[in-house]
């Protein structure tokens, strides 16, 4: 793994956070976070409300600079890069969407590309492939965004982030205000579209189920420390017992699910 402006390689991780630490208001609410995430992993950040999850994407995407420590995408320190040069590589989505109401889906699905100077005769193509990708018909290209459902809005904001060919993919509650089963149908393409494209994608979720079923990778993260890092089949076996509550809890659901939809 190299920092500094030498040529990016597969050799390392996709990213690497190296001690980073963020306060605010004096407060800590990342504290010396050591993470690496490989290039194609799919990894699920679970915790508590005001536990540093939103934190730690943000400093990822240079949204808010670390305190202390160091962050690198693929070998190089991001603060070495230009903010155009590293957001290029990282597509975003977050539970507000963000789509510009006065822009159609087509013109907001093609503004990253667009600003990085991307010819214009290719937006119809890219546009019509990136909707394909997210299963909307081509048609969508020239509604405006107070047209769609909260699904469909979603999925637009899934090709936006994707418009660019970003290698890393930052999640923030991405289908956490869509209902239980369009927020699964989402997940699931998602999922697909993750193993499909070779992506590498870090999501935060307050959804443990959700982050058990999507993720090869989860890290739990309470009071801006990491307590527990492991696949969601070895979840259970942390020791920590915070960790052991955020488990026990969805096992005390899914038992009680079980007892009511079982054989009457």
């Amino acid at each position: 793994m190299r920092s500094g402006n030498g040529p990016v390689t597969d050799s390392g991780p996709r990213v690497a956070l190296e001690g980073v630490t963020r306060r605010r208001g004096g407060q800590l609410v990342l504290d010396g976070i050591d993470l690496s995430i490989a290039a194609g992993e799919f990894v699920a950040l679970i915790g508590p409300s005001g536990s540093g999850k939103t934190t730690l994407l943000k400093a990822i995407n240079r949204l808010v600079e670390p305190d202390s420590g160091r962050i690198l995408f693929d070998g190089r320190e991001v603060r070495d890069l230009g903010l155009a040069e590293l957001r290029r590589g990282i597509g975003y989505v977050f539970q507000g969407i963000g789509l510009f109401p006065h822009m159609t889906v087509g013109e907001n699905i093609w503004l990253v590309p667009r600003l990085a100077g991307a010819p214009g005769q290719e937006q119809e193509g890219r546009v019509a492939e990136l909707l394909d990708l997210v299963a909307l018909p081509s048609g969508f290209a020239h509604r405006l965004p107070r047209s769609l459902s909260g699904g469909q809005a979603q999925r637009v904001g899934v090709a936006r982030a994707l418009a660019a060919r970003p290698r890393l993919m930052l999640m923030d509650e991405p289908f956490g205000a869509l209902d239980p089963v369009t927020r699964d149908e989402l997940g699931a393409a998602y999922r697909a579209l993750h193993d499909r494209l070779g992506l590498t994608s870090l999501m935060v979720t307050h959804d443990l189920a959700e982050a058990l079923l999507l993720a090869d990778r989860i890290i739990v993260l309470i009071e801006g420390r990491i307590r527990a890092d492991a696949p969601p089949a070895r979840l259970a076996d942390v020791a920590d017992p915070e960790v052991r509550r955020l488990v026990d809890v969805l096992r005390r659901q899914a038992e009680r699910v079980a007892a009511l939809t079982g054989p009457q």
